[in-house]
């Protein structure tokens, strides 16, 4: 464990870049494979918006990671934070802590709040109007989503105490298992059943993008399903009734045009129940 925690405190640039194209790239020829959906569709055309996107994220993220380094160092010298006000622990388990909360508040109350709150699901529809969910989906996020995401993420850090190696570890994790769970793959039920007692599995996940409520309010983690299941919102549904896509938005055509995307937070809407204005 020590070996890798001080690899994931300088990790290289280019490192994280071949985990994030190496996963995509993976996943992509994973669904050719074994695909859970067989879509009609031109799957470079639809990945374009996606792609762009998820350069956008890359940009922004890069672009506040000075934030997020800042952050790190000042709690790891201050001593401040939950992970480092428990008695001293194993290294293994302070890594597992460390990334545990980071999923709290990094994923799942990122992804809660903006479910509950207007001028947030706005914002987030951008990624719930893919019709054709597939591992271009995972970063399918808003400009400014992704930086919304980063705010809490930087909260995140600053509460939980993490150092940087353990952000990194965190930052890796993150990007593989939302690619994982937005992947167009077919596994066993009782696989992804087994696996969603621990983590977020792609079943697990996908029940979150069917069209409609509840289940659109649902399943909001991205690597482990603890938070979903003691906070009441973990669902289960039959894959073969999922559905893609936002009823208040279901216009396909418009919905994978990156210009109307681009737009969507700024548009009015029919509001689904539930939503808090503010």
């Amino acid at each position: 464990m020590e070996t890798i925690f001080n690899y994931f405190q300088t990790i290289p640039s280019a490192h994280r870049s071949l985990i994030l194209v190496g996963g995509i790239t993976f996943f992509w020829l994973l669904e050719g494979a074994i695909p859970l959906f067989k879509f009609d569709y031109k799957k470079w055309k639809h990945a374009f918006p996606n792609l762009f996107f998820t350069f956008t994220t890359i940009l922004i993220n890069f672009t506040l990671a000075f934030l997020l380094l800042l952050t790190a160092d000042w709690v790891e010298v201050n001593n401040f934070g939950l992970i480092n006000w428990i008695p001293k622990t194993p290294l293994w388990i302070y890594v597992v802590l460390g990334v545990l909360f980071l999923d709290f508040f990094g994923a799942y109350l990122a992804h809660f709040t903006e479910h509950k709150i207007a001028v947030l699901w706005k914002v987030h529809l951008v990624h719930h109007s893919d019709h054709k969910v597939d591992t271009t989906t995972a970063n399918r996020h808003h400009p400014l989503e992704s930086v919304i995401r980063f705010s809490f993420t930087l909260l995140g850090v600053f509460l939980v105490g993490t150092p940087i190696a353990i952000v990194m570890i965190y930052q890796s994790m993150s990007l593989i298992f939302t690619q994982f769970t937005h992947a167009n793959i077919k596994i066993s039920p009782k696989v992804d059943k087994l696996l969603s007692h621990f983590i977020v599995s792609p079943d697990m996940h996908k029940i979150h993008h069917h069209y409609k409520l509840p289940y659109t309010d649902s399943n909001y983690g991205n690597i482990f399903s603890i938070w979903d299941r003691i906070l009441g919102t973990y669902m289960e549904m039959d894959r073969e009734k999922i559905i893609y896509g936002v009823d208040t938005f279901p216009d396909e055509v418009k919905n994978s045009s990156l210009k109307e995307l681009l737009k969507q937070p700024f548009q009015e809407y029919k509001k689904p129940t539930g939503l808090k204005e503010i």
